[in-house]
């Protein structure tokens, strides 16, 4: 049997589907992801594959539930194959909340044609199905690689990525990672990242019929807020950072007579490489001090905050994921940039060079989210064989 042939039957579009069908079936909402990573784990397992669950309650967040240990855990898989290349296949089981307009049950899932519908189809159970299969396969031939892969589905990316900040507490190190999030179209190089700066504004109360006499935490926010534009925003060749004001709480909700003394601002800051959370917070401070406010202001930030990232076009993985995707599509990837995420932790964090590729699909968090079966099987292929090339045997 010739090796694309072998790839092939490794990769065939009925079991792909099923795997994939078998993921949706399980509700996984962030913090509910415990009976999908079990039976991700099961079917690893199931194929002779060892698979370690990693508890993530160490990095909840203070407002979270208390949740018993690996209630919420990380699934891993590691075949380690002699000396080489560490590649890192990833993927997150947890979904958004369904909305309204769906045409069928958003669990059950259904099949039309090469579709299949239901939620998290292509966010990203499929993902995770591919490299679920594309793992399987180079652990049954171990012959025609040197070195390490590593499979990690991990919870919580659609909240505070509790999981991925878990795999990097614990410094895992891979020399290239994929990230399989749905991309078949347009695979990503790179995004911005996420600041979420929290300012606290602290003024004087005082009676509402005398304001001379108080300081009104409200309107020296209030003064803040309409100098934010003057802010200049990072730039970057490719990637474009925004800011936008997120809410705004001072005062009292019942009538009272009594000048807020303190007011609460949220910002969302989109930042490009060469900007951090830390440099975002100077730059506000010193917009504070421009006013001259006889308010205080008080800056942090606020979770979830994410680094930007980008990998090279000219990096070596670069190159040998454009060789295997070409094998498999007949023509070469088109390279995007996209929305922050558990990549940014992983190339950011980590140093690892990271590409986000997957199945095709669309209607992310909206009703009727599918993915086209044909991609989960396809995106293996793909894996496969960027697996075959970035960890070839020393000749």
């Amino acid at each position: 049997m010739s090796l694309e042939a072998w790839i092939a039957e490794q990769t065939q579009v009925v079991e792909a589907a099923a795997l994939t069908a078998q993921l949706v079936a399980i509700r996984s909402f962030p913090g509910e992801e415990g009976e999908v990573q079990r039976a991700v784990a099961a079917w690893l397992e199931a194929q002779g594959l060892q698979a370690e669950l990693q508890d993530t309650a160490a990095h909840a967040l203070p407002h979270d539930k208390p949740a018993a240990p690996f209630a919420r855990p990380n699934v891993i898989s590691r075949i380690e194959n002699g000396e080489g290349p560490v590649l890192l296949f990833n993927g997150h089981v947890d979904t958004v909340l369904p909305v309204q307009g769906w045409s069928g049950d958003p669990w059950t899932g259904w099949r039309d044609g090469n579709r299949f519908y239901g939620l998290g189809a292509c966010d990203m159970k499929s993902g995770v199905a591919a490299a679920m299969l594309a793992t399987r396969a180079l652990a049954r031939r171990r012959d025609l690689w040197r070195g390490t892969v590593i499979f990690s589905s991990v919870v919580d990316e659609e909240a505070y990525s509790i999981g991925a900040r878990a795999l990097v507490a614990t410094g895992l190190h891979a020399d290239a990672c994929v990230v399989a999030e749905s991309s078949w179209e347009e695979q990503a190089l790179g995004s911005v990242g996420k600041v979420l700066v929290r300012a606290d504004v602290t003024g004087k109360a005082g009676h509402a019929s005398w304001p001379a006499n108080s300081i009104n935490a409200m309107t020296e926010a209030s003064k803040f807020v309409a100098r934010l534009e003057e802010l200049p925003l990072g730039e970057h060749p490719r990637l474009g950072a925004t800011q936008c004001p997120l809410s705004f709480h001072s005062g009292s909700r019942q009538y009272v007579m009594t000048v807020p003394e303190t007011a609460t601002l949220s910002i969302n800051r989109h930042i490009v490489p060469g900007e951090t959370g830390a440099s975002v917070v100077t730059q506000m401070e010193a917009l504070a001090q421009s006013l001259n406010s006889p308010a205080s202001f008080a800056f942090s930030i606020d979770p979830p905050y994410y680094p930007p990232w980008e990998t090279a076009p000219e990096h070596p993985l670069v190159r040998k994921f454009t060789r295997a995707y070409e094998a498999e599509v007949g023509r070469p990837p088109h390279f995007g940039y996209r929305g922050f995420g558990d990549s940014n932790l992983f190339s950011a964090d980590l140093g690892m060079p990271t590409i986000q590729f997957g199945p095709h699909g669309a209607n992310f968090h909206q009703a009727n989210e599918w993915v086209d079966v044909t991609t989960i099987a396809g995106a293996a292929r793909v894996l496969v064989r960027l697996a075959l090339d970035f960890l070839k045997p020393r000749q």
